[in-house]
């Protein structure tokens, strides 16, 4: 008999839900569109209502991030420009000079797989999945405030309605941020111009990618000749790439900081209460701007400062190798300050949609001290080379720290000293060795 009540206020909350999405409720479609952050396009209407109806159809508990996926494919094919067999040849020819020019200037090897020239949509394809391992936590805080603040703050006559829902609201909410997530990453891929471009390692670690239409776009607004431009930033891809594949550790670290740093991230059950409870069914728009603007998400804790303090660290050193060594590579390039000034800049102040990906979840992804970061690098190049510059990716325990950035002497004064000053760890460990070695002491003699 239980089931068959749950069963039945299900059945009528999912009638009621129908009804709304047809347009007989209280809230004009449209505006619902606009809302979830869609343009007032009557395909994107539709196609919204009825990912909606899906998700009350759907038994599963989980986010259907396939809707996010295809949400941010369409609207990078919208702006998607195909490139020319002539333009991808250059790109090409660029790539092979780049990974000449690198050769001279770092000992880290090649990579072993061919860059990748990628649609705004083949882009989308290959780095959806990082963006839903970011934004899963954030999206399921999401919908468990927003399903207990309505249990909260139900009237008392429907308690019975929405206790059979529960699920199938989680589902709806679930819908509704996957298709802002994929709003967010296809306007994302208009502005992105490969693949390490973001900071973060999207694709394989192996894998350098080019994307020809927003690289002949970064150049277009430059007084600077495009065969420079891309140069340039096919030797700053290949050296990001190339990175990620030498030190095969630092994928797994950074992602696993980043995650750890999401999975902390929580609603504030309070800010969501309030938004319902002044909530105005002819202006939805209030909704998309409470996910959009982070007024959602409460400050950082102290231990997410923390971890976005090492965050912010790890992208920095990151990012400052890269300009030093790109730096070095390019010195036949007369304008490479001017290009290396604008990528500054430029990741310095992100993009709409990196902007709207850091309010939606939370978590920003530039490199606050970059600058310093690549003085550090060129002081340990310039003071004991290249060879011991690019050591220090070897092994995640020899990877500068913040206190390397900001006395980057110290660490050189440290690498010059060739570690004769053992910390207590290494000394530790030569004891242990030499205890096992056989070196100890004899019968009557004094340890």
């Amino acid at each position: 008999m239980a089931d068959d009540a749950e069963n039945n206020s299900e059945d009528e909350f999912r009638d009621m839900m129908r009804e709304f999405l047809s347009g007989d409720g209280d809230i004009d479609p449209a505006k619902l569109a606009a809302a979830a952050g869609l343009p007032n396009d009557p395909a994107m209407i539709r196609h919204l209502l009825d990912q909606l109806q899906s998700a009350m159809a759907t038994s599963g508990d989980g986010i259907n991030w396939d809707i996010a996926l295809e949400q941010a494919k369409n609207l990078a094919a919208q702006s998607t420009v195909v490139s020319l067999p002539a333009e991808r040849s250059k790109l090409e020819q660029s790539l092979h000079v780049a990974s000449l020019w690198l050769n001279d200037v770092t000992d880290i090897s090649e990579l072993t797989t061919e860059p990748k020239l990628l649609s705004r949509s083949e882009w989308v394809t290959l780095t959806m999945p990082i963006w839903t391992q970011l934004a899963e936590p954030v999206a399921n805080s999401i919908a468990n405030s927003l399903t207990e603040v309505l249990e909260q703050n139900t009237p008392e006559e429907m308690n019975e309605m929405l206790s059979g829902a529960s699920k199938m609201m989680r589902n709806i909410g679930g819908t509704l941020f996957a298709m802002q997530l994929g709003q967010v990453v296809g306007q994302l891929a208009s502005e992105v111009v490969s693949g390490g471009d973001i900071g973060i390692p999207l694709l394989d670690e192996q894998q350098a990618a080019l994307i020809p239409q927003s690289v002949f776009a970064f150049g277009s607004g430059l007084d600077i000749p495009e065969e420079e431009v891309h140069l340039y930033l096919a030797v700053r891809e290949l050296a990001h790439a190339r990175l990620f594949r030498h030190a095969k550790w630092l994928r797994l670290q950074f992602m696993t900081s980043v995650t750890a740093y999401a999975h902390d991230i929580h609603i504030d059950s309070d800010a969501i209460a309030e938004l319902a409870s002044g909530f105005d069914p002819n202006n939805p728009e209030e909704l998309r701007d409470a996910m959009t603007n982070g007024s959602l998400i409460p400050p950082k804790s102290q231990e997410q400062k923390e971890a976005l303090e090492r965050l912010e660290t790890v992208l920095a050193l990151v990012e400052g190798w890269v300009d030093v060594v790109t730096a070095a590579a390019t010195t036949r390039l007369p304008s490479r300050g001017a290009i290396a000034e604008t990528v500054r800049r430029r990741r310095a102040s992100g993009g709409p949609a990196e902007s709207a990906f850091a309010t939606l979840v939370g978590l920003e992804l530039r490199p606050r001290r970059l600058r310093e970061a690549a003085t550090m690098w060129q002081l340990v190049n310039d003071e004991l080379g290249s060879q011991q510059r690019d050591a220090l990716w070897s092994h995640p325990d020899l990877m500068p720290t913040a206190a390397d950035i900001d006395d980057p002497a110290a660490l050189v004064a440290r690498l010059r000293d060739g570690g004769s000053t053992p910390d207590d760890i290494d000394q530790a460990i030569s004891d242990l060795l030499n205890d096992e070695s056989g070196e100890r002491p004899h019968e009557g003699e004094n340890p």
